[in-house]
């Protein structure tokens, strides 16, 4: 695990955002990252956080998978569950996408450090999922890593929107049945968390982090045809009002970031774009809308490549 890296060199930190399908976004900046820096991005990074589709991806990444071989399953699979309109059709696609993909692996197969951030639903409280018991702000004595969950419940977990998704009940350690939610109704951008983490906890000076903190991009509301279901599904209070909060919730924690870690250094890629042909959201299934996410995620990281080469090499 991570902890605390040798003398001298930084401790680097990569978050990143929920947003659905938008992660092809962050999945066209992360390759030119690994571009940039020629190694898997778990050599790289000593934490690797995510929320939704963030984690996702820092999964994947933490068990030294490439961007290209997120990207393809990304294509692959990502579009398949986004593509499902019910709850229960959504959910078994995903249930089906992480048994698959991350099978019965546990957080102990992770390369270096990880949170995944849920929400648990009950006690209306954070549920982060780490890997490292120096990552333990308190019981680091009886630690287990992800709370003795497998990486697949996890995800699910973090990736259960409310009310695109079924819930998910992960089962502890400890025996302890939980319900878990959504990771973006208490951190959809987790950078806050992240950096708690590295300085509160496993106690690095915060002049020696550099944080990269990865979005998904801020595009217009899609416009679709009046037969259209998914037009019909985004009409929905509790729909609206679910993007909207994750939305909010993303803004808020980059603002509370900056007051509260200001002498922490973070790259922060998150572009917006106001274009009617760039109009999308979470739930996009249209694989050209999303090659345009990913080619526009390119061109996030190649705008950044300067401070990039600074942070990593």
């Amino acid at each position: 695990m991570a902890g605390v890296p040798a003398q001298g060199r930084p401790y680097r930190v990569l978050s990143l955002d929920g947003g659905g399908a938008k992660g092809f976004y962050t999945l066209g900046v992360l390759k030119e990252m690994e571009a940039l820096i020629g190694v898997p991005l778990c050599e790289k990074f000593d934490l690797i956080y995510g929320t939704s589709t963030g984690a996702i991806i820092a999964a994947l990444l933490g068990l030294g998978k490439s961007v290209d071989e997120i990207e393809s399953l990304y294509r692959r699979r990502v579009v398949e569950v986004m593509g499902e309109l019910l709850p229960h059709k959504k959910t078994a696609a995903l249930v089906a996408l992480a048994k698959d993909v991350f099978e019965g692996r546990r957080f102990d197969a992770f390369k270096t450090d990880i949170g995944i951030v849920g929400t648990r639903w009950e006690d209306d409280r954070p549920m982060i999922f780490k890997t490292n018991p120096g990552q333990a702000f308190t019981g680091a004595g009886s630690f287990e890593p992800g709370f003795g969950c497998t990486i697949a419940d996890a995800v699910i977990g973090s990736c259960s929107a409310y009310p695109f998704f079924l819930r998910k009940i992960v089962t502890t350690a400890r025996g302890d049945r939980i319900e878990v939610r959504d990771g973006g109704f208490v951190a959809n951008n987790p950078t806050l968390y992240a950096i708690a983490d590295a300085t509160e906890a496993l106690g690095n000076s915060r002049e020696t982090l550099r944080v990269v903190s990865v979005g998904v991009g801020e595009y217009p509301p899609p416009t679709l045809p009046a037969t259209s279901a998914r037009k019909w599904l985004s009409k929905l209070p509790t729909v609206k009002f679910s993007q909207k909060l994750l939305e909010i919730n993303t803004q808020s924690m980059d603002q509370l970031c900056r007051v509260l870690f200001r002498e922490v250094p973070v790259i922060r890629i998150n572009t917006k774009y106001t274009h009617p042909e760039m109009a999308t959201d979470m739930l996009e299934s249209n694989m050209e809308k999303l090659g345009k996410l990913w080619s526009r995620g390119r061109d996030s990281g190649r705008e950044q490549e300067a401070r990039l080469k600074q942070f990593l090499t």
